[in-house]
C-alpha cells in the first residue's frame, strides 16, 4: 500500500529531482511534486512525495521530519486526503458590502 507525504517549509530554489532523491534513500518513490502558484510558476514551499511502501514512508517522515534542506528545517508528515469541495474559494457566497 502506498502513502501520501506532505512535505513543507521547503526552500525556494528546492527542486522536484532533489526532493525525489532526499526520499529515495527511504525506499521507492513513485511521485515527486513541488506545488507552484498557478500565475507566477514560483514555488509555493511545499509538495508532496508518493512513496511505493506505506512502512518505508513512515520511516521517512520519522527521519526527515525538522531535518536541514537548503537551510530549511523541513516539515514532513502524512499528507490528508483532498478535499473534494469543488475547490470553491473560502469566501464564495459571502457578500462583500
Amino acid at each position: 500500500m502506498s502513502i501520501n507525504i506532505y512535505v513543507g517549509n521547503l526552500s525556494f530554489d528546492a527542486n522536484e529531482s532533489e526532493l525525489k532523491g532526499l526520499f529515495e534513500t527511504y525506499g521507492v518513490v513513485e511521485s515527486a511534486k513541488i506545488i507552484a502558484d498557478q500565475f507566477t510558476g514560483r514555488s509555493r514551499g511545499f509538495g508532496f512525495i508518493e512513496m511505493e511502501n506505506r512502512e518505508e514512508g513512515l520511516k521517512a517522515i520519522q527521519e526527515l521530519d525538522s531535518k536541514d534542506l537548503n537551510g530549511r528545517s523541513l516539515k514532513v508528515n502524512e499528507a490528508r486526503p483532498k478535499n473534494n469541495s469543488g475547490g470553491a474559494r473560502r469566501d464564495a457566497g459571502r457578500s462583500r458590502w
